[in-house]
């Protein structure tokens, strides 16, 4: 072994106890050919592993691993995750004191081995009473820059972006709903590499960064969901943007039959954008292509295939920016008027359900109408007698979580400000009464809204997830909120 395998090994011995010593990890080391080395407040295993040739891993081969004990370490961690396939490069977070900080990144070297990993190991009993969680993990390279002036043109926006960062490639940007000539006052600046999208953050972050005389805004763009290839190849489902407001489903529906009579089964549209739902996945693919950058009412759309939910979502997404129900439960690309939304993709839709069990989660209910016949016989029942997965509104989850406790129902007192361009904007703090004279004696999210409905959901969602972190109820998408930055 060479002096930093050994160095890493002796780092560890302070916190040394039966489940883990240097002899432990130096079989290990022994046993696979990988190096070990340590650094930057990380231990890291291969990266590349033995006899590798080539480039790394493509993206979409690496998983976050979530809720380890402080006290377990590669010797036994390697040979768990060695089942889904062969490791890349193991990641393992570390304290000063020798001791893990909890989680770690393992790279391998196929992303069906990394789904694989997924599904076999979320939520794994990886000690008696001790149950990790396992989700995909993604560089980020894409900045979402707010208060941009909504006159500018995607070209300014480059070139500005390009003058004051470094290794900028693209921007995204995304017309006005009401005024196709202006943009919606932000938009996505992508980054040739997580690094460089790092250090254009870090110079843009403290919030006195001006652009035109702007100050703006700046944060990590929240990831595209990733589809695997198998669900998106039985899709028939588009996705439209950029519609005039004033255009009518009817409109849509009868454009999308043009190129063939009767093809198209439903259209809902939401605002400046719409699902296109078709009998055939060949006749959705097929219309894809005539259609998209065709003019509807004089509006250039843009036309893709509409990405279905996760169904292992749950509440641990982003908080930021306007939260909507998901009606048609797809998840597509940015679409909030106005909103300073950080993600492509829909306004976080708000799950069924609240996974805090360590057991696999219930099945989701399905979410349709049945017919009401005369004669039917009808139960009075409790809400609360249901199960939590009957739920999808994050306020009615925190009145069946508080009434499961035993506790009094949660109390909401209403706050407002006013934006700068004159905008009421809302938000709530939420008091639970058993709790309130404990650790923390409200809760109250760090985004306003501009709906009531938006505030009251915002809130009651920011409040189960510190409720689930205080009461180490562990929900896993916990995950979905690391990054590498």
């Amino acid at each position: 072994m060479n002096e930093e395998n050994l160095d890493v090994t002796n780092g560890c011995s302070k916190v040394r106890t039966g489940t883990q010593n240097e002899a432990a990890l130096l079989a290990l080391m022994e046993k696979t050919g990988y190096n070990m080395v340590q650094e930057n407040g990380q231990r890291k295993f291969g990266g590349p592993p033995p006899g590798w040739e080539g480039p790394p891993p493509p993206r979409g081969c690496e998983v976050f691993v979530g809720k380890i004990p402080r006290d377990m370490y590669e010797d036994e961690l390697v040979p768990v995750f060695e089942r889904a396939g062969k490791i890349y490069e193991f990641r393992l977070m570390m304290e000063f004191s020798g001791e893990n900080r909890g989680y770690a990144f393992v790279m391998y070297t196929t992303k069906e081995e990394a789904q694989l990993a997924i599904r076999i190991l979320n939520n794994y009993e990886i000690r008696p009473g001790k149950f990790i969680g396992v989700c995909v993990s993604l560089d980020n390279c894409r900045l979402f820059i707010g208060a941009i002036p909504k006159e500018k043109k995607k070209e300014e926006i480059l070139d500005e972006m390009k003058k004051v960062t470094e290794g900028v490639v693209d921007v995204i940007v995304y017309p006005s709903a009401t005024d196709k000539t202006k943009n919606r006052g932000f938009a996505f600046v992508e980054y040739e590499s997580h690094r460089a999208a790092a250090m254009a953050r870090r110079k843009l972050i403290p919030g006195t960064f001006q652009l035109w005389g702007h100050t703006i805004q700046v944060d990590w763009a929240d990831p595209e969901k990733e589809v695997d290839e198998e669900t998106m190849q039985r899709v028939k489902v588009l996705y439209v943007r950029n519609l005039m407001i004033s255009t009518t489903e009817e409109t849509i529906k009868a454009e999308f039959n043009k190129f063939k009579p009767g093809a198209v089964e439903r259209v809902k549209k939401l605002r400046d954008y719409a699902f296109v739902h078709f009998f055939n996945r060949e006749d959705a693919v097929a219309a894809m292509s005539v259609m998209n950058g065709k003019c509807i009412d004089g509006a250039s759309i843009e036309v893709t295939l509409a990405k279905p939910v996760n169904k292992e979502s749950t509440w641990r997404q982003h908080l930021n920016g306007q939260i909507s129900p998901n009606s048609e439960n797809l998840l597509v690309f940015a679409n909030k008027e106005e909103g300073h939304q950080k993600t492509l993709g829909k306004p976080p839709s708000l799950p069924a359900r609240l996974n805090g069990q360590h057991s696999p989660s219930p099945p989701e209910i399905e979410r349709c109408t049945y017919p009401f016949f005369p004669g039917t016989k009808l139960t009075p029942i409790s809400m609360y007698s249901l199960k939590s997965n009957h739920f999808n509104s994050a306020v009615m989850h925190l009145d069946y979580y508080c009434n499961k406790n035993n506790w009094a129902p949660p109390e909401y007192y209403l706050y407002s400000t006013t934006s700068q361009d004159g905008k009421v904007l809302l938000v709530y703090k939420i008091v639970i009464p058993a709790i309130a004279n404990g650790s923390q004696s409200y809760f109250m999210p760090d985004k306003l809204c501009t709906t009531l409905e938006d505030a009251k959901e915002l809130a009651a969602q920011f409040t189960l997830l510190h409720l689930d972190r205080e009461h180490n109820l562990f929900s896993l998408d916990l995950c979905r909120r690391i990054w590498r930055k």
